[in-house]
This record gives structure tokens, sequence and C-alpha cells, in this order.
């Protein structure tokens, strides 16, 4: 595992310099903002500091975690010790950061302290967890059957709290056989920590929107089951496409069975002022396609229905090769976040006969767990591009950010 963080003028600049150095295949881990040193150049624009990962092939991750890493994590490491010394220590106590008496923090002394560490930011709650653990009463430390390290202790609570997020029972005993295999023994829980954060971030992967064509017109196609609110979703994405972007979209719904759905959108692509259009047959997609070839993105809304109807699922699969050869397109799978995962699988399966696609998960804001994220990205190894979290058109919508899934995944808060 390698882990360096680049600098530049903007984002892109900074990512481009790590893409040069390391390859294409790096995983942003952070994006911040950093001030220019030197008295002048305080009046300069701030930089942008990206901190990036590559997993090496046959690397030992373990031995391999960097500098930066360990300087990282070293304050986490503080933290732990001094609550094992001290087992009345609480973290609300050690976390108060006050000054001695009569002396006052500055501001770059607050500051410091406040990008002194990225892990112990993102991870905070599973430091409490583990500190919880730590603080154990006596008498339930002797009913143990026998005295674990600290890393092993810490890899109980992880694996705990990731099956009470709801990963699968599967890849949660996958991950911390790997976290496991990559660390030696005694190896400090704080490395350990580290390695997992890192390692789950690539598990998840480069989010995927939707890209724009490199010839013209786009077409995207949003496929899933009834319910999960492909509509409104698309006029999120279409919202930003022609508000924030600037771009020509068309709206599309090859949705006959709902009319509510089909007046839903329209509804939306009057607020937008872009044109709709509902489509009944292949020969009307066809047609739009001619009508609608100068635009950037065409928008399709599909029916939604049950996976197990194999005729509506042909039906489907027609329509969406039927633009194969014409123009270029991608497909987005729309999934709910409150769905059962045993569910969600067998979704997956019957839309992927019919073709490959990126994943959206909806409806954030009504599960406290997100564990099926994880579950479908490694059962499926599609891209996941979107979330939503909430029904208001255009806001509640949001890249998938791996970092902040990661982070509640092993216990912490948004």
């Amino acid at each position: 595992m390698i882990i360096k963080k680049f600098v530049g003028k903007t984002e892109a600049e900074a990512v481009e310099t790590a893409k040069k150095e390391l390859g294409t295949n790096v995983v942003i881990m952070n994006v911040k903002n950093v001030k220019r040193k030197g008295f002048f150049d305080m009046l300069k624009p701030q930089m942008v500091e990206v901190t990036v990962a590559l997993e090496e092939e046959n690397s030992n991750d373990g031995a391999a975690i960097s500098a930066d890493v360990k300087a990282a994590v070293s304050a986490i490491n503080n933290v732990v010790m001094s609550s094992m010394n001290n087992p009345q220590h609480t973290r609300t106590e050690s976390s108060k950061n006050t000054a001695p008496s009569g002396i006052m923090e500055d501001d770059s002394d607050r500051k410091d302290k406040k990008d002194n560490n990225v892990l112990e930011e993102k991870l905070d709650s599973l430091q409490f967890l583990l500190e919880q653990q730590l603080q154990k009463p006596e008498e339930e430390k002797k009913e143990e059957k026998e005295e674990v390290s600290e890393t092993e202790m810490f890899m109980n609570l992880l694996h705990t709290t990731m099956l009470n997020n709801e990963v699968d029972e599967n890849y949660a005993d996958q991950i911390i056989e790997e976290i496991r295999k990559n660390n030696k023994p005694n190896t400090p829980f704080d490395f350990a920590l580290a390695n997992t954060y890192q390692k789950m971030i690539l598990k998840f992967g480069k989010p995927a929107g939707i890209a724009p064509s490199d010839k013209g017109v786009k077409v995207v196609f949003f496929i899933g089951p009834t319910g999960v609110g492909k509509t409104t979703t698309i006029a999120k994405i279409a919202s930003r496409f022609q508000v924030d972007d600037k771009k020509k979209v068309a709206l599309l719904t090859a949705d006959t069975y709902r009319i509510a759905a089909a007046e839903q959108l329209r509804t939306y692509a009057n607020i937008l002022e872009v044109p709709f259009r509902v489509v009944y047959a292949v020969e009307e997609l066809e047609q739009a396609l001619k009508d609608f070839k100068d635009y950037d993105y065409i928008l399709v809304d599909t029916a939604g229905h049950s996976y197990q109807n194999g005729d509506q699922r042909e039906s489907m699969c027609k329509f969406i090769h039927s633009v194969d050869g014409i123009v270029d397109k991608e497909v987005f799978l729309v999934l709910s976040a409150t769905t059962k995962y045993k569910d969600l699988v067998s979704i997956a399966d019957a839309y992927k006969e019919m073709v490959d696609y990126k994943l959206i998960f909806t409806k954030l804001d009504e599960t406290t767990t997100l564990g099926n994220l994880l579950n479908l990205k490694l059962y499926t190894g599609a891209s996941l591009s979107y979330i939503t979290c909430g029904q208001n058109v255009p806001d509640d919508i949001e890249d998938f950010n791996p970092q902040k899934t990661v982070k509640r995944l092993l216990g912490g808060k948004n």
C-alpha cells in the first residue's frame, strides 16, 4: 500500500500530479485546502492537498505503511495508551484539548490540532468504542477465556461494528482476515485501523457518475424495481446538468404502466424547461434520438416492475439495447438502501442478465445502516455513482463518497 500527498492549485492539478507519479489506479483518500507558507504567500490563494492510495501487488500492507500514515496515526496511539494507563480517563476528557490555566491557544495552534490527524477525525467514534472496550470492569475481563492483544481486541470490535451496520458476515470475515494477514504480531491497533480504513476505501473504488459522450448525445437509462425513487432521482440529475452545468437535457419515459410517474417527470421537465416525451416503442425512442441529437444528455425513465417477470425483463432488454451502435449509452440500476440484502442480490442478478450497469442507492435517510452499499459493490463489482437522501429536488443527491461511507461503516458519524 502506497500513501502519498500531492499539492496543486486545484484538486484536478494535484490528482494529475499523483497519476503521473503513481499511475491511473490511485484512489483519492482525502482532499483539503492548505495555506501557503511564508508571510507574503499568505496573500496568495490557498492550495489543495490530495492524499491518494495505491495498492501494490504482492505487497505486505502492514510493512508498507508509509511514514505519512505512521505520523498520521501516532496521535491516535497516544490517546489509546493514555486510556490504557488511566482507565478513568474518558474520551470526553481526552478530547477537550484545553490549554493550561491562564494560557490561551492562538488560532494556529487550534488549526494544527484540527489538522493533526485525518484518520483520527474520520474515525473518532471507533476510537471511543475501543476505549470503552479497554475500560471494561475487571470482573468482565476475568470472564474472558484468554487475554487478547490490543490489536485483536480492536479486530473483534471492528467485526462486530460491521455486522451491526449490516455488512454481510462473509464480507466482514473476509476483510478482517485480510487485515490480520497483513499485520505482524503485536502490531499497534492504530496501524490496523489505518490499514482497515484504506482497504475498505479501495474496495469501494472510485465513484463513477454519468460521463459526457465523446461523440454526440449520451443516452442514460435508469432501471430498477418499483418504489425505489427512479423518477425523482432522474429529476435531481437533470437539474444538476441543466442548472449547474448548463447542459442541454431531454427527458423521456418508457414507464407506460404508471400514469402518475409520467406526469411527475413531465412536471419536473416543465419546471426545468427541458423537453419531455413518452415513448411507447423502440421506434419512438429512435425518433427521439434523431430529434435530440444536438443535446448533451437524454435521460430515460424505464418501467419499474418485478424482477421475477421474465417477459417484462426481455422487453426492457430489447429496449435498452436498441440504441447500441447508434449513440453512447450508460445504464444505472437504482436501488433502495432499505431493501433486504437477499432481495438486492436477486434484483442485481436479474438485471445483470440484461445489461451492465452502475449503482445508485436511494433512501439513505430512511436507514441507519449502510452495509448494503458495500455488500452490493462486492457482490456485483459494479461502480457506485450517486446516493440520495430525501425527496427534495434537486438538493437531496450527491456523488457517492467512499471516505464518508467507510467512516459510517466503521462506527463513525457524519
